[in-house]
């Protein structure tokens, strides 16, 4: 798996190719590609390369997918004593970007191709006995009371006993000193 450590707006963000990640807003049109220039780190499986402050001859392509705002950030100022109460939001404005491409310029590489598994169709056979036709009428002709006292047992058993336990009340009496 390849991916770098690319700058964006004075931040640092981890890009993968194939994956997108949300950097600060960016002045571009929704589909258009973009470059990030400032590759600080650069990996390919056990290849790395890492820049002093940036790796020279490494680009990131990507393109704009979406502009979207962050999450509502809410800030609180108060002053105790003195009835100063400030409360403010703010939404963060972000780019979305689809990292396509990560390194040298006009290098190629082979997409890896998953192997394709070959479903094999299961082959089942649906065998259908012809039952007789005096089974069903046996079992129409069975009235519908002896199959419900059938499912009701037979046997009751008797209430569990209740054991009570006298309660005690006891008296506090209040004895004053004379």
């Amino acid at each position: 798996m390849r991916f770098a450590i690319v700058e964006s707006g004075g931040k640092q963000y981890r890009a993968v190719e194939g994956r997108t990640i949300e950097v600060d807003r960016l002045s571009m049109q929704v589909g258009t590609q973009y470059n990030l220039e400032r590759v600080l780190l650069m990996t390919d499986g056990d290849e790395v390369m890492i820049g002093t402050p940036a790796v020279d001859g490494i680009e990131v392509k990507a393109t704009v997918v979406d502009h979207i705002k962050g999450p509502k950030l809410i800030s609180f100022k108060y002053r105790p004593k003195k009835r100063i109460r400030v409360k403010g939001g703010h939404r963060q404005q972000y780019t979305r970007l689809m990292i396509d491409f990560i390194g040298k310029p006009g290098e190629t590489r082979k997409k890896e191709e998953k192997p394709v598994v070959e479903k094999k169709e299961a082959k089942t056979e649906v065998v259908v006995e012809a039952k007789p036709k005096t089974e069903k009428k046996a079992k129409a002709e069975k009235p519908a009371k002896a199959s419900k006292e059938a499912a009701k047992p037979s046997a009751k058993k008797a209430p569990a006993k209740k054991t009570t336990t006298a309660k005690t009340s006891s008296k506090k009496t209040d004895t004053k000193k004379k």
